[in-house]
């Protein structure tokens, strides 16, 4: 709704990915119309529809080349997969340490929280994934950052691949196990697990759903 510019991938020439180009296309663009689109979570990312009725654009809003526009879109999903792995662990981490902070002060039977051994456990099950998580993220974004050209090749695809799948689901088993923690507390709205936890989904799916990063995966790895 508040864009100024909006990049858009447009068809500019044959079927396929190679009759795909992307543009700048200014936001009071005349045609242009937008109507906003509520989310489960997210609320501070702005989302709408784009309606385009006849919206004329000059030439020299394309954006690279005639017909790259598709393997520009495709060499950022790497970037932007890997990105969200680390969002994911660092939501995680959040939802980590607000149990942990909860369970200390919380008390119920005369006792804190962390007192009872299966909350300790819960928390000990969140910090596990966390950690083993984190070392695959630095694994993979230190291969990425080694200026070997042939270390970013099927095989590293498939990893960021995986380690995207990996990340968002520990940022989901850390987001449930921080709302059981924190109990009616964390039903509440204001607390990060509540807001962390419906926020989970899109991040499973963005860059890439699970399933079409398993399969992809896969088919890097033959």
């Amino acid at each position: 709704m508040r864009a100024d510019w909006i990049t858009l991938a447009v068809r500019t020439g044959g079927p396929g990915a190679a009759g795909i180009s992307l543009i700048a296309v200014p936001g009071d663009a005349a045609g242009l119309a937008r109507s906003p689109l509520a989310k489960m979570g997210w609320w501070c990312s702005d989302t709408a529809q784009l309606r385009f009725d006849s919206v004329r654009v000059p030439i020299d809003h394309l954006i690279g080349d005639e017909g790259t526009g598709f393997r520009m879109i495709m060499q950022n999903f790497n970037s932007e997969r890997l990105l969200m792995s680390a969002g994911a662990i660092a939501f995680a981490q959040v939802c980590l340490d607000e149990a942990i902070d909860w369970a200390r002060q919380r008390k119920t039977f005369g006792a804190a929280l962390v007192e009872h051994q299966v909350i300790r456990h819960k928390l000990m099950d969140m910090k596990m994934r966390i950690e083993s998580t984190r070392a695959w993220l630095d694994a993979v974004t230190a291969r990425g950052d080694s200026g070997d050209k042939s270390a970013k090749g099927a095989e590293w695809v498939a990893q960021v691949c995986l380690l995207k799948n990996h990340a968002t689901q520990t940022m989901q088993f850390c987001a449930d196990a921080a709302v059981q923690i924190l109990g009616g507390m964390g039903f509440m709205q204001g607390t990060a697990a509540e807001r962390i936890y419906r926020e989970v989904k899109v991040m499973m799916i963005g860059g890439g759903a699970e399933e079409i990063m398993k399969d992809l995966a896969a088919r890097q790895l033959g």
